[in-house]
């Protein structure tokens, strides 16, 4: 018997570690071919579902709204009226579609973190984040030299303080907006998603380990698998505070970098 518990005990992949991040490649390419695992498939639903989402929506649209016109307005415009006509003021309304496509899609990518079967976010892995980042990124950056020329720079680089403490400012200012904030933006969103994912194998995979180990540990592990179940209702508050936060953030810089100054 003890033999039989110690090998359902060895069963279980507990506890979890990075290693849980990089899955094998989905049948027919075998678990060598890494260039398309579940992450790969989860991202490629997502950008379907937003797609398919809004087209759908507003295929027929019509003057009293069916539940799906309804819903695609209501987030249109909670983005719309909430971040970027709130950030950008009369240019919110140019950017609307930018940002509530990053949005949706955002939150798309981070709900498959708790949904039974997937439960796990592409955002999980850094290079996710980094392309979203580099995205936001580079938009920030075009748009403040599309508006103020290759003055940009100077409008963001040069503070309105004496000439003797510009050798300082320049490289700080240099250093926060042009590395933090894109290297902020992508951790920030991976960390968290990281973050909840192991919480919730932990959690997850405790009971089983716990249970398997010993049949007098079941309690522990019921109230491990209730703490699965508190954790997922976080995480999914998580889940939209990430999407919101990085829209705005995004929001934010390309305000920036319209701006009539630097500051």
């Amino acid at each position: 018997m003890t033999g039989q518990t110690s090998l359902l005990a060895a069963e279980v992949p507990f506890p979890p570690g990075v290693g849980d991040f990089y899955l094998p490649s989905i049948y027919p390419w075998g678990e060598h071919g890494v260039w398309f695992t579940k992450i790969t498939l989860l991202l490629w639903l997502s950008v379907a579902i937003v797609i398919l989402f809004f087209l759908f929506a507003y295929r027929k649209p019509q003057l009293v709204p069916t539940k799906k016109q309804w819903l695609a307005e209501s987030i249109y415009g909670f983005v719309r009226n909430n971040i970027a006509t709130e950030m950008l003021g009369k240019d919110g309304v140019r950017f609307a579609p930018y940002l509530a496509t990053l949005f949706c899609f955002i939150f798309v990518m981070n709900f498959w973190g708790i949904v039974p079967g997937a439960q796990i976010s592409p955002n999980s892995h850094i290079a996710f984040p980094i392309v979203l980042a580099i995205s936001s990124y580079v938009l920030f950056i075009y748009l403040g030299i599309k508006k103020h020329g290759w003055g940009y720079f100077k409008h963001t680089l040069i503070l309105p303080a004496p000439w003797f403490i510009q050798p300082i400012l320049i490289p700080i200012e240099f250093f926060s907006t042009f590395i933090v904030r894109p290297f902020s933006l992508a951790v920030r969103l991976f960390a968290n998603m990281f973050a909840g994912h192991m919480l919730l194998l932990v959690f997850t995979l405790g009971g089983f380990a716990m249970i398997n180990a010993n049949a007098l540990l079941a309690p522990i592990s019921l109230l491990s698998w209730v703490m699965t179940i508190a954790l997922t209702f976080l995480d999914f508050a998580v889940i939209a505070l990430q999407a919101y936060v990085f829209t705005v953030l995004t929001a934010s810089y390309i305000q920036g970098s319209l701006a009539e100054e630097g500051h």
